[in-house]
């Protein structure tokens, strides 16, 4: 103690205001402060990832050109798009096409990622509107768009009745058994499924505690859920899609936090389970590709999306690549039913490949035209309704 009230009566001191004060110390003295390392990291997460909207319209071109030329469908003889198998037509393009089905996988994965990523420090209410109006736009349109085209042009697919195409303007018609207007559509339903369980995170508030534990359960329950026999825990746990997702959710804690075992133990359980969903897919539902190619390139995106989470793409850029991720979802939700519709009335007026290039392009730019002016207008007219209408729910007396 007299040690101490000894160092403390030799500090020096100096007048202020008429005032003794205590010198401040010396800056040699103080202690150097290191930034925290959360910190550091968390502002690189604030950067946009212009290597991941690359990534997307890669992943939706693989999907088109899969449906056009890649299917077990169109290489069957007789086949209502190409009249005879594709693999007879251009060979070396259905055998690269056979495995553009796992773009769907990567979508997912991507999506795990973003959602977590946009959806930091926001409230359910943003939330629940940043996806109603990043979703639903896009989506009304080609829902109208394929069924008029359908009936314009019918003897690929059957057209579904008014009352089912009507359903399928709320994005909820697999929920009540009811046929998409467009195959594709399917995986909304898996992307719905997501959001409506990582609400629950967020509403909590998004952490990187929270995040990993939302991992763990949903991990849990999407391996318990197949031979529980519990038709309600098999439709929340999505056991098809849930690694994926989780996969996307453990890179966005890497990129934001910095990677750690816990992480990497997250992602190296999601590529175990992925790689045997991967499997059970081409078993039971593709038919036309083999399971080593379908995981080599499975593991070949993930070690880019690991990349991507690290910073090791920091420095692409690009407004081109802006531009190509706004271009995904349009395009996405409108090439198949119409697209191989296409096909079927152009087979016979140029070479396959050049066909397939060309339909290709022209849903590019439908694309490009309905973000412009459909997606782009919509969305701020569904933001501002939705957010007036929080307002006055939250202001309501009763």
């Amino acid at each position: 103690m007299q040690d101490a009230e000894q160092r403390r009566t030799s500090i020096p001191r100096r007048l202020v205001g008429g005032l003794q004060q205590p010198l401040p110390p010396l800056a040699t003295t103080a202690p150097v402060r290191q930034p925290a390392r959360h910190a550091v990291v968390r502002d690189r997460a604030g950067r946009r990832l212009y290597a991941i909207d690359g990534i997307r319209l890669l992943a939706a071109l693989m999907v088109a050109v899969h449906h056009y030329a890649g299917t077990n469908r169109v290489d069957q003889p007789g086949n209502r798009v190409w009249d005879r198998p594709v693999s007879d037509i251009m060979p070396t393009v259905f055998r690269f096409a056979s495995y553009g089905w796992i773009g769907v996988e990567i979508f997912f994965v991507i999506s795990g990622f973003v959602i977590c990523m946009s959806c930091w420090g926001r409230s359910p209410r943003q939330f629940f509107v940043s996806r109603v109006i990043r979703l639903y736009p896009a989506y009304w349109f080609a829902v109208a768009f394929t069924t008029v085209v359908l009936a314009l042009l019918p003897g690929v697919w059957d057209r579904l009745r008014t009352r089912d195409v009507l359903l399928n303007v709320t994005m909820l018609q697999s929920g009540s058994g009811v046929m998409n207007v467009d195959g594709v559509y399917w995986t909304l339903w898996s992307e719905l499924r997501f959001y409506l369980l990582f609400l629950f995170a967020v509403w909590t508030g998004l952490t990187y505690r929270k995040v990993v534990v939302f991992c763990c359960v949903w991990g849990a329950a999407a391996m318990l859920a197949p031979i529980s026999k519990l038709p309600l825990l098999e439709l929340v746990a999505n056991p098809e899609g849930a690694w994926y997702f989780i996969a996307g959710l453990a890179l966005y804690l890497m990129h934001r936090f910095g990677q750690d075992l816990l992480l990497w133990g997250i992602l190296a359980m999601a590529w175990l389970m992925g790689q045997r969903e991967l499997g059970i897919r081409i078993d039971e539902v593709e038919h036309v590709s083999g399971w080593r190619g379908s995981v080599l390139i499975f593991t070949v995106f993930l070690l880019a999306m690991v990349a991507i989470a690290l910073g090791a793409t920091d420095r692409v850029r690009g407004r081109w690549l802006v531009t190509a991720g706004a271009l995904t979802y349009p395009l996405y939700l409108m090439h198949y039913a119409a697209g191989t519709t296409l096909i079927n009335r152009l087979r016979d007026t140029m070479d396959a490949r050049l066909l397939v290039v060309s339909v290709l392009a022209g849903f590019m730019l439908l694309s490009w035209l309905v973000h412009r002016f459909v997606e782009r207008p919509v969305a701020g007219l569904l933001k501002r309704g939705l957010d007036t209408s929080f307002a006055r729910l939250r202001n309501a007396s009763g």
